[in-house]
This record gives structure tokens, C-alpha cells and sequence, in this order.
């Protein structure tokens, strides 16, 4: 399967336009709260476009150059998965004008836009679901949804089909070619206006015949174009090189979370495991797979971790050093906390003296090695030692190799790690500068800090044997 090239290079970061930065008082809406309140399922914040583009300077700093914004087109909602008008931005988050800025000013600073495509289902406010509301089964647009009687009704429960029972997001029929149609007609107008791609919301809910067709609409014309899968089970149907470009690995998000925080596996059987999950990845699909440890949709991750940094940190280290498209979640990498939704999307807290310094540092170490180091990128992966608490893996690139330690023990212990080097062979800590020398095919620790990641690098081109 063909990836866009600049995908295995990108480190994204995700923002929910709503709660990261008000920019411009001015398009508030007349409910707007105070900033930093309690979120709920319905108000208001203020965050903009205008505010994304004033903080463009902070993402660029933490090493992000991908930002995927959740959905900004005029909707109903605080979240705006419930999609009125595609081609118009959500006057709270500004106009035509600010979007153009934005696209510019990021990719000034080499940063991608990527947007959310909500297709499977719209809003109530959406025209064509507004006139089926009046005209019933005389309305034109009555393929366009699943309509199960009439009068249409919402209440007690609606009578067409939805995304999930929620009465205000109709499911459209994708199945129709005039709805295929016009959802072409949207993601190549976005396109033509400068995004890099589209991350696909709940594409599992649409068969696999409009998502061919969908690909090649838009790579006829935009071969670098990311088109990601939102995807929470299995991917590998998706990833056949006939649909999507990548999806959401929250399957690997899962899998860590057993392994770092619910303590329910050991190091060897969670390489097991992940043996297992990436076996069922097509060959390459894995340069395509967007890595979150967050999102608008989970608990935050400092949360997750029981508020523990040196968890967190050991998690963001694999994030950072395995492959695929990483992704940060805004807020994650100061330490933000927040459970399930609604809670995960608490305005941003931009006052640095509430960040949390070690997670922050730390994320922005491991960004920078991913920039630097080809090999975390792009280098092959390779199972490494896996025992008890400690997991090891090699990225192996051209000329290059890294070694990856990860120690989840809670104390300090001493460890005697194999490794294929030869003899002789000097790796250097790229987080600490420590240096360890490989001898009788082994690397000795003692001790070996608790719950610490090391990022070694051979001194030369070492052999591996």
C-alpha cells in the first residue's frame, strides 16, 4: 500500500477547537463560560481558529508538524459532529478568511492540517434533513436517509436511523450515489483549500465500497492526501491498501494500558501480544497507523497513569520510539487530567506554572529524537528482551540502529539485558548520556532506575548479530 511519504515522519497533534485557545472574543457565542470551567456535553468555551493559529508558535516548539482538528464546519454542538452546512466554518470558530490564515501560517511553519470528515451521519440542522423534517416522503432528499415511517419524529425516539440512537446526528445513506456524490464534492473543496488530509470519523459504520471509491476521488487529484480511519477494533480490514491510508491504533493504546498501567501482563507476554497485533496489520500498513495514548474520546492519559509522570513518561517514550504517525492529544504533554467524556476535554491550560515540568521536558526530549534519529521513524522494528517488568525493542534504519529499554519495575533493581551487538559495541543513552558497554553479549545495569526509558544509540555503526 502507497502512504503519503511524509506521514512516517510526522508527530501529530490533536486539538479540540472548542477548549485549546480563544483568540477572538469577538465570535463568541452569547453562552460562552469563563475559561478553565467545568466542561459539560453543552457549553461553551470560546476556543477559535484565531486561537490555533496564535498558538501555532507553542505546537511548532513542542515539535508537532501535523495538527488533526476535530470537526470545525457550522454545527449544533460544542463538539460539532453534528454537521449543518460542509462547506462553512463554524461561525464560534471564525470564517473563511481566518481558515485561509490558518492554513498559511501553518504551513509556513511546516506543519499539515488534517481535518475530520464526518460522513457517516449529520446534524438536524443539515438542509436536506431539514426539508425531509417538512416534506416528509414527498421530500427529494428521502434517499438521502433511512427513514423508518412517517411523520419524522425525534421524540420519545426517532423513527430513522442515527449515528449511535442520538436523535439530533441522522444517519445518512451512503449507499446512495447522489450522497457519495456530495461527500466527494466536500473533501475535494477542503483539499482544493490546502488541508493534507482527512481523518474518516466512524468509518467502520460505512461499507467498504463507498471508502474505494472515496480514495480514489481524492488520490486521483491529491496523491499526498492522509486519509485516516477512525477505528477502535481490529483496523486491518480497513487497511488493504484499497481505502484508507492508516487508523486509529487504539488497539495499541489498549495493549500498553495492560501492560503499563493495569499491571495485566508481563513484559513477554505483552511482547506476545504485540507480536500478535502487529501480525495482523497488513505488510507496511504500520507507517500509515495514527498512535494516540489520548484523545477526545478516552480519559486523559496523566489520568489513566493514576497521575503518575514516570508512567505517563514510559508510555509517551514507546509512543515516540515505535512506528507510526504519534499523536498528542492537546494537553497531554503538560500533564492535563481529566476523565471520561466530557471531562477529557477541559479547556487548555496555558499557565505554565500548573504544568507538569517532568512530563513536558520529557515529551519534548523524545519529539526531538524522533526528529533526529531516522531509525525511530522510518528503521525496522525488532522484538527485543522481554522479562518480568522490563521490554526491549531495536528500530533498525540505514546505517543506524537504536535500542529501546523500557523499565516499568517500581524500585531499583539490578538487570542483565542480551542483546544482539557484538562485544565491544557502545550505546549511548540519548535521553541522559549515559554510556554502557555490550559485553558477553549482554548490557548490565546495576541498578537500573525505576520505571525509566533509554533510548540507546551505538557510538558507531555497530554489527548486529
Amino acid at each position: 500500500m502507497r502512504i503519503p511519504n511524509w506521514v512516517p515522519d510526522a508527530v501529530f497533534y490533536q486539538i479540540f477547537p472548542d477548549r485549546f485557545y480563544n483568540g477572538d472574543p469577538s465570535n463568541d457565542p452569547p453562552d460562552t463560560e469563563p475559561w478553565g470551567g467545568i466542561p459539560t456535553r453543552e457549553n461553551l468555551f470560546g476556543g477559535d481558529l484565531e486561537g490555533v493559529i496564535q498558538k501555532l508558535d507553542y505546537i511548532a516548539d513542542l515539535g508537532a508538524n501535523a495538527i488533526y482538528l476535530t470537526p470545525i464546519f457550522r454545527a449544533g454542538s460544542n463538539h460539532k459532529y453534528d454537521t449543518f452546512d460542509y462547506f462553512a466554518i463554524d461561525p464560534a470558530f471564525g470564517d473563511d478568511t481566518v481558515f485561509d490564515r490558518l492554513i498559511h501560517e501553518a504551513h509556513a511553519r511546516g506543519i499539515r492540517i488534517v481535518l475530520d470528515g464526518v460522513f457517516n451521519h449529520c446534524g438536524v440542522g443539515f438542509p436536506p434533513f431539514q426539508d425531509l423534517l417538512r416534506k416528509g416522503a414527498s421530500s427529494r432528499y428521502k434517499d438521502w436517509f433511512m427513514p423508518y415511517d412517517f411523520p419524522l419524529r425525534m421524540k420519545p425516539y426517532p423513527n430513522y436511523a442515527t449515528c449511535g440512537g442520538v436523535a439530533y446526528m441522522p444517519k445518512l445513506n451512503t449507499r446512495n450515489p447522489d450522497v457519495e456524490a456530495f461527500i466527494h464534492r466536500v473533501a475535494l473543496y477542503w483539499l482544493e483549500r490546502g488541508i493534507d488530509g482527512w481523518r474518516l470519523d466512524m468509518a467502520y459504520e460505512i461499507h467498504p465500497g463507498f471508502w474505494r471509491r472515496f480514495r480514489k476521488a481524492v488520490k486521483e487529484r491529491f496523491p499526498d492526501a492522509y486519509l485516516v480511519a477512525e477505528e477502535w477494533r481490529d483496523p486491518s480490514p480497513l487497511l488493504q491498501g484499497e481505502a484508507f491510508d492508516g487508523a486509529t491504533h487504539y488497539q495499541l493504546r489498549e495493549l500498553l494500558l495492560d501492560f503499563f498501567v493495569r499491571k495485566a501482563l508481563s513484559a513477554d507476554s505483552f511482547a506476545r501480544a504485540l507480536e500478535v497485533l502487529r501480525g495482523r496489520l497488513p505488510p507496511g500498513a504500520e507507517w500509515g497507523m495514527l498512535t494516540p495514548l489520548g484523545s477526545h474520546d478516552t480519559p486523559r492519559l496523566l489520568t489513566v497513569c493514576g497521575g503518575d509522570p514516570k508512567v505517563a513518561l514510559l508510555m509517551f517514550s514507546f509512543l515516540f520510539t515505535y512506528p507510526g504517525a504519534p499523536l498528542i492529544y492537546y494537553g497531554d504533554e503538560n500533564g492535563m487530567e481529566g476523565g471520561d467524556d466530557p471531562d477529557c476535554r477541559r479547556p487548555m491550560i496555558w499557565e505554565e506554572a500548573a504544568w507538569n515540568q517532568e512530563i513536558r521536558e520529557g515529551v519534548r526530549r523524545l519529539v526531538r529524537l524522533r526528529h533526529k534519529i531516522e531509525a525511530l521513524r522510518r528503521g525496522v522494528f525488532k522484538m527485543g528482551y522481554a522479562e518480568d517488568r522490563i521490554f526491549s525493542f531495536y528500530r533498525l534504519g540505514r546505517g543506524e540502529s537504536v535500542f529501546v529499554v523500557l523499565n516499568d519495575t517500581p524500585v531499583a533493581r539490578a538487570a542483565t539485558i542480551p542483546v544482539l551487538y557484538e562485544d565491544g559495541t557502545i550505546l549511548k543513552d540519548s535521553l541522559t548520556g549515559e554510556l554502557y558497554r555490550v559485553s558477553r553479549g549482554c548490557l548490565r545495569f546495576d541498578p537500573l532506575p525505576p520505571r525509566r526509558s533509554l533510548v540507546l544509540v551505538a557510538e558507531s555503526e555497530a554489527a548486529i548479530r
